[in-house]
């Protein structure tokens, strides 16, 4: 006879539990087709799924003699869509998964991955950029101009994250509290910095800037969309390893260094996958907030908080959600387009004060 374990106990409640997780994250997948699917078929040309799926099909084909609405289609959905579909799947998936590594490695539900300065270090160099640098750039071939926003950002949510890392090293171990209010410090200082040099520039620059830091996956191009997929890939591949680590340590560092984890190894690591992958998505899409600080915290109240699942689940899930929200950038104020970062803060920041005050009333 084969031996099953009892509900009450701990692998009866595994076993029970595994139904539910294998659920959620199939779930969290069709989500993440349809949001996708949707995103090349709804907008001011409408093109039905069957369709799209049609032309993504033969994406690779030979291009066949085609005319009319069905080439204007193809060239639609392809041309245009897609990249923007793309770009926004990987810095949704992206800027989940950092938030929930962010979460694990501050032990807090509530962590954000600008804790640790990459959107004000990008914001700062994307307006110096825009002040001082673009005329400069200006003079470099077609093919690179493009890249130069995103290249400048980029750079500057690495190194104000590197910056902040050494503030916090002290003895050789990585002070959780130091990284916070470093974090928060020059945070605080580069936005100090990004308001004088928006203070000295002209009114076109101030809109483009604006526009930046409100995100957008309007300028969405396949060199953006290759700028970021090497980092938010390697994000996505590699936080999932960081999995058993953040787990232990949500018991607390010394619990888990007395089980084996290299906890400092582990939060090393941590910071710089977030940093590259969301300032990856930062410099293509602008600053998208409450994605990374939401989606995370909903797999959480789901499917429970093992990063195993966690991770995972929160990448599809977020570029559900940010596809979802760029959807409705386009069209709920068609034919204008509104900022990418307002949708998701007109959702999540209610979101985020119902947490707080459940919070509160548990507490």
């Amino acid at each position: 006879m084969t031996a099953t374990a009892a509900p009450g106990t701990l692998a009866g409640r595994r076993a029970s539990g595994r139904p539910r997780v294998a659920v959620g994250l199939a779930a969290c997948a069709v989500l993440a087709a349809v949001a996708f699917i949707g995103a090349l078929a709804i907008g001011p040309v409408s093109i039905g799924p069957g369709r799209v799926l049609a032309i993504l099909a033969q994406a690779f084909d030979a291009p066949m003699e085609e005319a009319g609405r069905a080439l204007r289609e193809r060239m639609v959905v392809l041309d245009i869509r897609l990249p923007r579909a793309v770009l926004g799947l990987l810095t949704g998936a992206g800027t989940a998964m950092a938030g929930a590594v962010m979460q694990g490695v501050f032990r807090n539900p509530l962590a954000d991955p600008g804790l640790v300065g990459v959107s004000p270090g990008a914001a700062l160099a994307a307006v110096a950029f825009i002040v001082l640098g673009m005329p400069l750039f200006a003079v470099l071939p077609d093919v690179i101009q493009p890249l130069g926003l995103p290249l400048a950002a980029f750079a500057g949510s690495l190194v104000t994250t590197m910056l902040i890392a050494r503030l916090a090293m002290r003895g050789g171990s990585m002070s959780v509290a130091t990284l916070l209010f470093a974090g928060l410090a020059l945070g605080a200082l580069a936005s100090a910095g990004t308001g004088l040099l928006v203070f000295i520039s002209t009114e076109q620059q101030s809109r483009e800037f604006v526009f930046w830091t409100l995100g957008s996956l309007g300028g969405a191009t396949w060199p953006k969309v290759a700028l970021v997929a090497p980092f938010v890939t390697a994000l996505l591949v590699g936080a999932p390893f960081l999995a058993r680590g953040l787990d232990a340590l949500a018991l607390g560092e010394a619990e888990a260094f007395h089980v084996g984890v290299p906890v400092e190894r582990l939060k090393r690591w941590s910071i710089i996958a977030v940093a590259a992958g969301v300032g990856a998505c930062v410099a293509a899409a602008g600053v998208v907030g409450f994605v990374g600080l939401i989606v995370p915290h909903l797999v959480r109240m789901w499917l429970g908080p093992g990063h195993r699942v966690l991770l995972p689940a929160s990448a599809l899930l977020g570029a559900a959600v940010l596809l979802a929200a760029d959807i409705c950038a386009r069209m709920l104020a068609a034919p204008a387009e509104l900022p990418l970062g307002v949708v998701t803060a007109l959702v999540g920041a209610p979101f985020f004060l119902w947490l707080l005050l459940r919070r509160r009333l548990i507490g």
